[in-house]
């Protein structure tokens, strides 16, 4: 069904109901900011990399239709929205940390570096992020001065950003950013349980199900793990 006001017709639709989703992008937008979405994948996961995606828009066109919290959706769905996002992104990036950065930073400051080198695979550059969660995910509050842990600069730390506690369900960029970052690093993980299959990680993805916590205790963890963490 389509409503007219003013001079602009909406599509009430189904399909449009995602209009929602650029609640918090379309003010940024109309004040001439490149906005990114940043949401992260992996960072409870006991196994291989954590992974942040980053999704920039430049324009108010319509996320594609059944967008929202990578959570939410099955595997299957996922994967169909993969291209839809990608070609209505203006530009898309993801980045990731392995298990030993984990080890080596900490979970704060691995998450600020995935982030960073999320940003820096982009072509365009960013004026806002979005980011979901409550803290900045592109700043950490410590820095090491021991050469062999130093991190790379964090560079966007200082970007204007908001914080959305659920914005994977409430902002389009993020929910976009969620699902990319979600594909990428479950494919990720299929592959490294080709090499390791004892771990489930083709099921549960690293995280810390039974079937992955029994394999553990038996086996012990390998190269993969976050050695620093608590794994049983």
């Amino acid at each position: 069904m389509n409503v007219t006001w003013g001079s602009r017709k909406y599509d009430l639709s189904v399909s449009a109901l995602s209009l929602d989703l650029l609640a918090f992008e379309r003010p940024l937008l109309s004040r001439g900011e490149v906005v990114v979405g940043l949401d992260e994948v992996g960072r409870g996961a006991l196994a291989g990399p954590m992974t942040i995606g980053a999704v920039v828009i430049t324009g108010d066109a319509l996320p594609p239709a059944g967008l929202t919290d990578s959570k939410a959706l099955t595997p299957k769905r996922r994967e169909a929205l993969v291209g839809p996002l990608e070609r209505w992104a203006a530009d898309w990036s993801l980045g990731s940390v392995s298990a030993v950065e984990i080890d080596r930073w900490g979970l704060r400051l691995a998450l600020a570096v995935a982030a960073t080198r999320a940003l820096e695979g982009l072509t365009l550059v960013p004026t806002f992020a979005l980011i979901d969660g409550s803290v900045n995910l592109l700043d950490a509050p410590l820095r090491f001065t021991d050469d062999d842990l130093s991190p790379p600069s964090l560079r966007y730390a200082g970007i204007a950003h908001t914080t959305l506690v659920k914005g994977d369900c409430r902002s389009g960029t993020i929910a976009a950013a969620s699902i990319l970052a979600k594909v990428q690093r479950d494919r990720a993980m299929r592959r490294l349980a080709l090499e390791f299959p004892e771990y489930g990680w083709d099921a549960n993805k690293g995280y810390g199900v039974p079937r992955h916590l029994r394999a553990l205790v038996d086996r012990g963890p390998c190269r993969y793990h976050r050695q620093t963490w608590r794994l049983t």
